[in-house]
């Protein structure tokens, strides 16, 4: 057979692999954290949207300006449908994997093809392709992998250096920083190619390799620096000593390892491990994981440089994310499935090359149906993981169905049936678990009121929202909903001031302004009543609303109706009428209808009994 043609069929067949093992992917939706990203991020929409992404501090997560590029061009090309998201991504992933098979197959390792098949279509891949969110693993990978190609081109030997291929591993380099910052490994990476091509590491080579290591070295102090103080990993929670970091990190380690071995239960988030530097116990994994090392380098002498080279790449890889630089998410667990990705190539690698000399000798048969086995085997581990990331209910539930102790997807399942309106119940359930796991997160307190004012709850809902507010007392929300629970109690003077606290936090929260106003002006206390200050408040809330919220309108029909501007009442009234009925608001409009018929009688609106507005 022509060596191109299989060469084109060997490529063609890893983007098959990949298309049809991640092909329920594409059915997905938008799951957590692509709401940040892409859903809910004005930066994607915005007429400077494109400046602010590279030059600014407005981005929801982390700098990376080179991935909200791809979001942004995107959003303009398919919207919010996230299909055409879902594509790239997989797109991405195959383009990753064929790269892999170049990059081993040029570094001259045994299996090149089935690693790169292994890789492709290993389930602990599903979180970097299934979830959007991720762009940022398979668009960095895909430059990083790039960048290595180059290297390996510059430092063939010939007569002179081609110096435009170190030129393009310096910016493949760059770029693969700027779509995310863990591929500030790659000096590492550079310096182990040269280990395993057995070139020698002189001076020469490391004044090549330092504009790539001051490259990274940039990027993750900024990472470091916007972590801490932009993403707020400090204090008490994230204030792990040296000791336990080093538990974490030789946990971690073996964690992954055992995940690329054995995928099954993986989960969108692992329990969190109580870290006990006191407990000689807890040194188990780092003294393993010494031996281990050892023994690499006592058999090297028989295997060549191939496994402390793969090994070395999977740690190095591993690095920025093993604990020793405080993340987010470590809030929640040290672990996740994508934090591998990249180093995941390593240990894959040395077992492909494995695989294919212990059966060097055999019949092809017996290969090629190990290897068939194998990879259909993990081909329909992935095919099942991708239904995890569907929609956000079933991620939730199946992270709780593995990881029953999960504050976070008890707090978020909470939410999303909490919001959807079904079953208030569950929900309810679900932030009393969240609060009993996770008990210094205002959050899931505020969230836990809400579901209880839904319920009826108004004291015990009270009670979350000052707990709330103890832990962040800059929440305009949680002020807010302790007026309305406060309303609702008939403790009328004190929800008052819990909407002026609302307000003094976010001056334009409307419906702040459309109760306060409700209350200046109905109230059947006279001393509380304002209808001045009321109109005010009104107008400003349907302004900021745009006229649209017949609810608000209603208000400030009210407002007016106790100024004595009866006039503008009812004219204001008949607007709240009509935008309510057109909206199937029936209630509401009927409520308007009679509010309307007291103003036409130039009387004023006075509840009898403490406001529930």
């Amino acid at each position: 057979m022509n060596k191109q043609l299989q060469l084109c069929l060997q490529g063609t067949g890893i983007v098959l692999l990949v298309i049809i093992a991640f092909f329920p992917a594409l059915s997905g939706g938008f799951i957590w954290d692509d709401d940040a990203y892409v859903t809910g991020n004005a930066l994607l929409t915005a007429p400077d949207g494109l400046k602010r992404i590279w030059f600014s501090l407005d981005s929801p997560s982390q700098y990376f300006p080179l991935t909200y590029t791809t979001f942004f061009i995107e959003r303009g090309l398919w919207g919010l449908n996230p299909a055409g998201y879902h594509w790239v991504n997989l797109l991405l992933h195959a383009a990753n994997a064929l790269l892999v098979w170049q990059l081993l197959k040029r570094l001259s390792v045994p299996g090149s093809w089935l690693a790169a098949a292994i890789f492709a279509l290993h389930p602990v891949q599903v979180e970097s392709v299934a979830w959007i969110a991720e762009r940022k693993n398979v668009l960095s990978l895909f430059f990083y992998l790039l960048a290595l190609m180059s290297w390996i081109e510059f430092i063939e030997e010939r007569p002179r250096p081609l110096w435009r291929f170190y030129l393009l591993s310096l910016v493949y380099s760059a770029l693969a920083l700027l779509s995310k910052t863990t591929a500030c490994t790659i000096p590492i990476a550079l310096g182990l190619v040269l280990w395993l091509k057995e070139k020698p590491i002189n001076r020469f080579r490391l004044m090549q390799i330092i504009p790539f290591i001051g490259l990274g070295v940039g990027m993750g102090f900024l990472t470091m620096w916007w972590e801490r103080y932009h993403q707020g990993t400090q204090g008490e929670l994230f204030g792990l000593g040296l000791p336990e970091r080093i538990l974490v990190a030789s946990h971690a380690i073996w964690f992954y390892a055992g995940k690329l071995v054995w995928p099954i239960d993986l989960t969108f988030s692992y329990p969190h491990w109580t870290i006990n530097s006191s407990d000689p116990l807890a040194y188990g994994w780092l003294c393993l994981g010494m031996i281990c090392a050892a023994a690499i380098f006592l058999i090297r002498r028989f295997v060549g440089r191939s496994v402390e080279v793969a090994m070395l790449f999977y740690v190095a890889s591993l690095g920025p994310v093993l604990g020793f630089i405080m993340l987010y998410t470590f809030r929640y667990t040290f672990v996740a499935d994508h934090y591998q990705y990249v180093a995941s190539i390593g240990p894959i690698a040395l077992a492909a090359a494995g695989i294919t000399m212990a059966f060097k000798s055999r019949h092809i048969l017996m290969k090629s149906a190990f290897c068939g086995a194998l990879l259909l085997t993990l081909g329909m581990l992935t095919w099942r993981q991708c239904g995890v990331y569907h929609d956000l209910e079933t991620l939730w539930r199946d992270t709780l169905a593995k990881n029953p102790d999960s504050g976070m997807a008890h707090s978020n399942l909470g939410a999303l049936l909490l919001y959807k309106k079904e079953n208030i119940g569950e929900a309810v359930e679900h932030f009393r678990r969240a609060v009993q796991i996770n008990p210094d997160l205002a959050g899931t307190y505020f969230h836990l009121g809400v579901a209880l004012i839904n319920q009826g709850q108004y004291d015990e809902a009270l009670e979350n929202f000052q707990k709330s507010i103890q832990i962040d007392p800059d929440s305009a929300d949680a002020y807010f909903y302790s007026g309305v629970a406060l309303g609702q109690l008939g403790r009328t003077k004190e929800a008052i001031i819990q909407y002026r606290y609302s307000l003094q936090l976010n001056p334009e929260k409307d419906d702040a302004l459309n109760n306060l106003t409700w209350i200046l002006v109905t109230s059947s206390n006279d001393e509380l009543r304002d209808g001045a200050e009321a109109v005010q408040l009104g107008e400003q809330a349907c302004a900021l609303t745009h006229y649209s919220k017949p609810l608000y309108i209603g208000t400030l029909a009210a407002a007016y109706a106790e100024c004595g501007r009866f006039s503008d009442a009812v004219t204001t009234a008949e607007k709240a009428e009509k935008l309510a009925a057109a909206a199937g608001l029936k209630d509401l409009a009927e409520k308007n209808r009679k509010l309307l018929e007291l103003y036409q009688a130039a009387k004023p609106y006075h509840e009898t009994q403490p406001s529930k507005h």
